[in-house]
């Protein structure tokens, strides 16, 4: 009886020992496999739309989608490359990031694919957040332009560019862009001009930027990571997910 007990205590007593477990989830969409990495927390939770840098779906992104779901939200990290593809090389990841800024109407396909896939894992897609890091960022933001109804949208580090023929008249939900001011890659001319299309679509938004972050700041491990700029970041975007989706 002593041992029940003492079990019993410490389970209660460490709720780690409750947090959802996460799984590679192999799909189809338009007759070509793919795997993403879901974690469930409940038919109820928030779910969470993770969309990969231009390296595919890693142990980055699924770092990223367990503090989520230690926070109570379901999560699907999707591929937007295909299984097994997962570049390492800079010019295989520019290959594979360039043929879908190259077919936008294939990017949608497969972002609208790994959304349905989450809703089939049980995933809440009635209160959904689109977030992406670097050629990720990028994906929400052609997500949100396709009209795809979210509560909202969020970049770090992204892609800001609008492509030509292209505008945020479609758009749903509240966008947040979290941003380097000493980002080389994606500009502060760029992140301005996206600035002032949201405000001309009527599209609410908040937009931040962060001194002395380059590129990539939120990438563990790597050298262009800022500690100071990443916790600040995480943390506006974790309260951003609490104010949308309730």
């Amino acid at each position: 009886m002593k041992h029940i007990l003492a079990f019993l205590i410490i389970m209660l007593c460490s709720p780690l020992l409750f947090a959802a477990s996460g799984k590679d989830i192999t799909y189809t969409v338009a007759d070509e496999s793919f795997q993403g990495y879901y974690v469930h927390s409940g038919k109820n939770a928030p779910l969470v739309l993770l969309l990969h840098d231009w390296d595919g779906l890693t142990d980055y992104e699924m770092q990223r989608a367990d503090m989520l779901a230690e926070m109570g939200y379901s999560v699907f990290a999707a591929d937007l490359f295909g299984a097994g593809i997962r570049p390492t090389l800079v010019a295989d990841k520019r290959q594979h990031t360039g043929e879908l800024y190259q077919d936008r109407h294939r990017m949608r396909t497969l972002l609208v694919g790994a959304l349905q896939t989450a809703g089939d894992q049980g995933g809440n897609i009635d209160n959904l957040v689109v977030m992406g890091y670097c050629f990720g960022g990028a994906a929400a933001l052609e997500m949100a332009r396709s009209g795809v109804p979210a509560k909202g949208y969020v970049t770090f580090h992204g892609g800001l560019q609008t492509p030509e023929g292209q505008d945020y008249s479609k758009a749903q939900g509240s966008l947040q862009i979290l941003h380097g001011t000493a980002d080389t890659v994606v500009s502060m001319g760029q992140f301005a001009q996206l600035a002032t299309e949201l405000e001309q679509a009527g599209i609410q938004h908040e937009m931040t930027t962060f001194s002395g972050a380059p590129h990539a700041f939120t990438v563990f491990g790597a050298p262009s990571y800022r500690k100071d700029a990443d916790e600040k970041s995480w943390q506006r975007f974790t309260e951003f997910l609490t104010m949308v989706t309730g």
